[in-house]
């Protein structure tokens, strides 16, 4: 009954025969208004976008702007009831734009029907449509299509519907949600440029959770304000997340904090600390407020769509109403990250600073576990509780850095200089061959993981000494600037001691290993060469002697000693071959911007 309501009210919205247009019609109802335990397909996303875009061809532009790993190509939605569908238009329009990415996760599928009936709802109201006059809408329909593709019924064993869905990993079983900067997948690498130049003021990727139960349906993980531009955070944490949670609370869908918990929530629980390979993370590179809202996945479908719909919503009713205040926000923090000098890259959760939330949750039991015998935890729902909790979410800054003048990147590395472009960093090119002076790290320290992280031995804990170097960088070597809006992105993906840089993410591993070695019987005769003509060197070897008794006993560690301190060893061993410029220098280079 409801799905023919729905299609009959279509038809008297849109001023249409509905024994004519049947066919027409029906693409704009979704499966899941017919069986709400029923989630959209990619193609059927993909044809209800297509259907919903020819009704209304001056608001919706369907386009494509990809390729994906399944092939198949990756799509986005505007909605721009102005006409005006080119970002750089957008922009000096002064328009808002609110970026939505759906299906980075298939088993998490909320997103994608909300989207759809959310995108088709402001369409058939002229009242809403003009309210939306400020703002324009970026969609993502299906990210993950691969994912979306591998559907089933099993993957997600603690979900609680719909019967159908994606699967997590893409064609190449990558998780998305970690490839925002490494970008080893085609999705990544559209998504990336996409987002660069539509620069979104807000960016929302929903999700379905894992984890305790409660009494919720919708949790949220912001962008970790502590990571922010002050003039960000001040804005979210003081304007924007308030009005979120009062207004969902009004819309019948009351949200917390994610649960991050450590056993049970009455612990208390963190606030997640989104680095840069995760969505709003990434999204906080460029200065973009970005919002996870996660769904629980013990409730039903129909209440995680629905609670995800009203959020969507709540986000847009927030930014049409507070256009000023948002947009002022940004273009400080954008202003401040041309101009700062110094850049936080490392945080940790200080814990011993907490707030205090109401936490609505079910009671933490243990009882005897059918298939051990031994103790297990379960949450009794027939014993809901409201009582206070700690929420630890401040994080202090580790480290810190100094912003160069400009990044010098040898044009050897290809694929970090195209990630860079990919993300709207500006950068000129050598015109002939350069020797300068800059300041180089040598990499001190690190750790690897144990076993594969999405395709790569993550680097971890690393440590650097800066030099002071003369080197030779050639003609067509890549010069970056830091005088651009894209600054944090390019500190926190050059500098090697961020979790996110492209040094832990191993595009630069050829550093950590010699290439040159020597054979010690050969070698024996050169280093006494080498102790008569350097007294100081003779020095150094018997105080590490007299301090190190197992050094002492070994002649193949006293001989790669000399080696190691002779101009005969390797300098370009564990040297980050990213020079940084700290002082004004002429430098033969294009005009204009590669």
């Amino acid at each position: 009954m409801k799905t023919w309501f729905t299609f009959f009210a279509l038809a008297l919205l849109l001023n249409l025969n509905p024994t004519e247009t049947m066919a027409q019609l029906s693409k704009l109802i979704l499966p899941f208004e017919q069986d709400n335990n029923t989630t959209s397909t990619y193609f059927q996303a993909i044809d209800f976008y297509q259907a919903l875009a020819a009704q209304f061809p001056q608001q919706l532009e369907l386009r494509e702007i990809g390729q994906t790993d399944s092939g198949l190509p990756l799509h986005l939605l505007i909605l721009s009831t102005s006409k005006t569908f080119d970002p750089d238009s957008a922009r000096a329009a002064g328009k808002q734009i609110l970026f939505i990415n759906n299906a980075i996760h298939p088993g998490e599928p909320c997103g994608v029907d909300a989207s759809m009936m959310l995108l088709r709802d402001l369409l058939l109201d002229k009242e809403r449509q003009a309210q939306l006059e400020r703002l324009i809408i970026v969609v993502v329909p299906f990210y993950n299509i691969g994912g979306g593709l591998n559907r089933g019924s099993f993957s997600r064993a603690n979900q609680n519907g719909p019967q159908a869905y994606g699967f997590r990993g893409n064609a190449r079983n990558l998780d998305l949600n970690r490839d925002f900067v490494k970008c080893d997948s085609h999705n990544a690498r559209a998504f990336n440029q996409a987002f660069a130049r539509w620069q979104p003021d807000v960016f929302i990727d929903t999700h379905t959770s894992n984890g305790a139960d409660y009494q919720y349906t919708m949790t949220l993980i912001p962008t970790q304000s502590d990571k922010l531009d002050p003039q960000l955070s001040e804005y979210l944490d003081g304007r924007l997340l308030p009005r979120l949670y009062k207004d969902m609370k009004a819309a019948g869908w009351e949200m917390t904090p994610y649960v991050n918990a450590r056993e049970t929530p009455d612990e208390g629980i963190a606030a997640f600390l989104d680095l840069p390979r995760y969505s709003s993370g990434y999204a906080a590179l460029h200065n973009t407020i970005g919002f996870m809202p996660e769904t629980h996945m013990l409730k039903p479908y129909a209440d995680r769509v629905r609670s995800t719909y009203a959020f969507i919503d709540c986000v847009i009713r927030a930014m049409q109403e507070d256009q000023a205040a948002l947009q002022q926000a940004r273009q400080q923090a954008r202003d401040n990250t041309l101009s700062k000098d110094t850049f936080n890259i490392k945080w940790s959760l200080d814990p011993s600073q907490a707030d205090t939330i109401l936490f609505k949750g079910y009671e933490a039991k243990y009882k005897p576990s059918e298939v051990s015998g031994l103790s297990r935890l379960y949450y009794d729902r027939s014993a809901p509780y409201e009582k206070d909790i700690p929420y630890y979410r401040t994080y202090k800054t580790t480290t810190r850095v100094r912003k160069p003048m400009a990044y010098l990147i040898p044009q050897a590395y290809t694929e970090v200089v195209e990630r860079l472009q990919w993300n709207g960093v500006k950068m000129k090119r050598l015109t002939e061959d350069v020797e300068i002076d800059l300041d180089f790290y040598y990499i001190d320290a690190y750790e690897t993981v144990e076993s594969p992280y999405e395709g790569h031995y993550l680097h971890f804990g690393v440590k650097t000494n800066t030099k002071h170097l003369r080197r030779l960088f050639r003609k067509g070597d890549f010069v970056v600037y830091t005088d651009q809006p894209a600054n944090r992105y390019i500190v926190e993906t050059l500098e090697p001691e961020a979790p996110d840089s492209f040094f832990a993410w191993n595009f630069f591993d050829g550093i950590l290993m010699q290439k040159e070695y020597y054979s010690a019987y050969v070698f024996e005769g050169l280093a006494a060469e080498l102790l008569r003509d350097d007294p100081e060197l003779q020095v150094k070897l018997e105080q590490k002697r007299q301090a190190d008794e197992k050094f002492a006993q070994s002649a193949r560690a006293q001989l790669n000693f000399i080696y190691e301190n002779s101009p005969y060893y390797e300098p370009t061993y564990r040297l980050y071959p990213v020079g940084r410029l700290m002082e004004p220098v002429d430098l033969p280079e294009e005009e204009g911007d590669y």
